[in-house]
């Protein structure tokens, strides 16, 4: 592991009006993503899990702190740099998979892909994407579209489709909060193998003691502030 974080928080602070009122989400906060990690981040509805993963992934601005990539200040990054960053670094799963229904699984996870314009590059994606659909168990149905899936088997594409860019941070927002116990279970054991077979630095958001029970480090969102949890 790398002493060198993927992604940093430092002081961020974030709120929201509320009938011309601050509420106050995010308090002074800081937290560190490094390589080959896994991090659980656990704590009640409306505490501002989702809007710390926006946050660090980019989708988000804090109104104070610094939000740092690989040593690059994004608080001060374009809109334009900060979604070049998102789309060659930063890989997405969410609650619903977002699959494209006119398209086959294994166009869908080659959608982060169409603005290479390099054939070359976009070859071999298409092989790496063959290769993590093997991986996940999906190979023999790469040309099923997702009405002919099930819905864990759809997720399982949606974590394919993050990893196709070879990214160096996953971000998850609860992401079993749709399956049933079985394919809950799959996908725990797949994010749990996710962050040493290939390096990256995982964060999960997440009410599920099972899917957090996976990860090698927790924390509960708590007024405003990490509070790690011991395994």
């Amino acid at each position: 592991m790398s002493n060198i974080p993927i992604a940093e928080l430092t002081g961020i602070v974030k709120s929201y009006q509320n009938n011309g009122l601050a509420r106050h989400i995010l308090e002074d906060l800081s937290f560190s993503v490094f390589a080959g990690t896994s991090t659980a981040i656990t704590g009640p509805s409306g505490s501002g899990k989702s809007t710390l993963l926006n946050i660090l992934g980019l989708l988000d601005s804090p109104d104070s702190g610094k939000v740092l990539f690989q040593g690059i200040e994004t608080t001060v990054c374009t809109k334009d740099e900060m979604a070049q960053i998102r789309n060659k670094h930063i890989g997405f799963v969410f609650q619903l998979h977002y699959l494209l229904p006119q398209l086959n699984l294994i166009e869908n996870v080659l959608v982060p892909v169409i603005p290479e314009k390099d054939k070359t590059k976009r070859k071999l994606s298409m092989h790496r994407g063959m290769e993590l659909l093997a991986h996940v168990g999906l190979a023999d149905k790469s040309s099923r579209h997702p009405s002919q899936l099930s819905v864990g088997e759809c997720q399982r594409a949606a974590v394919v489709r993050a990893l196709i860019n070879e990214p160096e941070l996953i971000l998850a927002d609860e992401p079993t909060g749709s399956l049933d116990f079985e394919s809950a279970n799959r996908m725990a054991n797949l994010f749990s193998d996710i962050s040493k077979n290939f390096n990256i630095g995982l964060v999960v958001v997440t009410h599920s003691e099972e899917l957090a029970g996976r990860m090698q480090t927790r924390f509960r969102l708590q007024n405003g502030t990490l509070l790690p949890e011991v395994k």
